[in-house]
């Protein structure tokens, strides 16, 4: 790989928001190749930080494939409760598949997380 081109690792985002009522909705897909690095838990960690700090949100949810056991891990490690499971929600693969509804209030992310970005090294340094 030559100077300046870019490697896609995945992505995270909010793709659904209520800030009347102090709810958002996120997603994050991580590419093969990727999975088990940690790049999940550090991308999610720090969009619920800014949606939460900086934002001033009170609440998170996400869908997770029920089947997913590693996406259900991480989520249940970063401090998300089960709050329920829509059967038979999507189709895919063939088959009707089930969602797992997951969430998480921003004081609850405040006692397992730092609220502000911990400082990172310098460059070279």
């Amino acid at each position: 790989m030559g100077l300046g081109q870019a490697v896609g690792v995945g992505s995270v985002g909010s793709h659904q928001a209520d800030p009347r009522a102090g709810w958002f909705e996120y997603g994050v897909t991580i590419g093969a190749d990727h999975r088990r690095k940690g790049y999940a838990a550090e991308a999610v960690v720090m969009l619920l930080r800014f949606m939460f700090a900086e934002q001033r949100y009170h609440k998170c949810e996400a869908r997770v494939f029920a089947h997913n056991e590693a996406s259900l891990a991480l989520h249940h490690r970063i401090g998300f409760v089960e709050e329920g499971r829509l059967r038979d929600r999507v189709f895919l693969a063939g088959r009707h598949r089930d969602l797992v509804v997951v969430g998480m209030f921003a004081d609850e992310f405040a006692q397992r997380h730092s609220i502000s970005e911990p400082a990172r090294p310098a460059v070279g340094g």
